[in-house]
C-alpha cells in the first residue's frame, strides 16, 4: 500500500509518500541528497517496504514540492525544522532514519537538535559532514585524473570558467569515477538530475562536487558527532566522494558506529550495489530493533 500527501512547511508544502504503510515494522525515514536533488534516486530503497513502512518527500524547493523564490528558506536549519515537521505529522512511536549525502547532513543535525526523541537509529549513506575536509578529498581525486582534465579543471576554478565545455567534459569525468560509476547513470539517478534544483545546489553548495564556495561551505559537524546516542551505521563506496578514509575517522567519533564499504562502488553505492546495500540495511535494522 502507498500513501501519497502534502505537508504545510515554512515556505510553502512538501510532498510525501508512504511505501508498505500497512506493515508492521518501526518505520525508514529516507532524506535525499544535494541540496537540491529529489527522492526519485532512492527509489529502489522501496525494496525494505515489504517490511515496514518506507517514507520518501522531496524536500522544499525539490521535485514535487513548492519551489518558492525564496533564498532566505534554503538553510540547514530550515530543512531540520522541515524534516521534524514531516516526523511529528506522521506520528509513528519511533522511526529509523536514512540519509543519503546531503540528507546525512539533515539526518545528523536532527539527531543533535534534541527535537526528537523517537529516532531509533540513523543510517548516513556517503553523508556530507565536513564541507572543507570533503572538498580536500576531492581535491586528493582531482590529483588522480589525467594531467590535462586536472589542469583544465584547475584552470577554469581560477578564472571561474565554470561552464567551459572542456571543464564540463572533465566535471563529467570526475562523477562517472566518483559520483556514479553505472554508465548510462540508473533510470532513478537520471530523473533526479532531470529535476535538480541547481539554482539551490549553486547557492548552498556551489558549481560542482569539488568547488564548494555555497553557504553550506563552512559546514562541519565533526566535533559534535560524539553527542549522538542512537545506533549509527556509516555506508560508503570505495571510490565515493564521502571517502572512506574520512568515514573512518568519523565513525571513531561515534562510539560503537559501523561503517560498511561497498568494493567497486561510489557516491551511488546504494544503486551500483543496490542488493548488497539493501541486505547491509536489512541486517543493521535487525540488529537494532532485537
Amino acid at each position: 500500500m502507498i500513501k501519497e500527501n502534502y505537508l504545510s512547511v515554512t515556505g510553502g508544502k512538501i510532498w510525501y509518500k508512504i511505501a508498505g504503510a500497512e506493515k508492521g515494522g518501526t518505520p525508514l525515514i529516507l532524506i535525499h541528497g544535494g541540496p537540491g536533488a529529489t527522492h526519485d534516486y532512492l527509489l529502489p530503497l522501496e525494496e525494505l517496504a515489504d517490511k515496514r513502512p518506507v517514507i520518501f518527500y522531496d524536500q522544499l524547493g525539490c521535485g514535487k514540492s513548492d519551489n518558492p523564490a525564496d533564498v532566505s528558506l534554503w538553510t540547514i536549519e530550515r530543512y531540520v525544522e522541515e524534516l521534524d515537521l514531516l516526523c511529528k505529522s506522521l506520528n509513528f512511536k519511533n522511526y529509523h532514519i536514512l540519509g543519503q549525502s546531503w540528507g546525512g547532513t539533515l539526518a545528523i543535525e536532527y539527531a543533535l537538535s534534541g527535537l526528537s526523541d523517537r529516532i531509533k537509529s540513523l543510517i548516513l549513506s556517503a553523508p556530507l559532514i565536513s564541507s572543507s575536509r570533503w572538498a580536500e578529498d576531492q581535491r586528493e581525486y582531482i590529483d588522480q585524473m589525467p594531467d590535462m582534465m586536472k589542469s583544465t579543471i584547475l584552470r577554469c576554478e581560477a578564472e571561474g570558467d565554470f561552464n567551459n565545455p572542456e571543464y564540463q567534459k572533465a566535471l563529467e569525468e570526475f562523477y562517472n569515477r566518483h559520483l556514479c560509476r553505472i554508465q548510462p547513470m540508473p533510470e532513478p539517478m537520471q530523473k533526479t538530475f532531470e529535476k535538480m534544483n541547481t539554482e539551490m545546489y549553486s547557492y548552498m553548495w556551489g558549481p560542482s562536487e569539488f568547488t564548494v564556495n555555497g553557504t553550506c561551505k563552512d559546514y562541519d559537524a565533526s566535533e559534535r558527532l560524539g553527542s549522538i546516542n542512537v545506533p549509527v551505521l556509516f555506508t560508503a563506496g570505495e571510490y565515493d566522494e564521502a571517502t572512506p578514509e574520512s568515514l573512518k575517522y568519523f565513525s571513531n567519533k561515534i562510539p560503537g558506529s559501523k561503517v560498511i564499504i561497498f568494493e567497486n562502488a561510489s557516491h551511488s553505492h546504494h544503486l551500483e550495489k543496490r542488493e548488497e546495500f539493501i541486505g547491509v540495511v536489512r541486517d543493521f535494522l535487525k540488529n537494532v530493533e532485537n
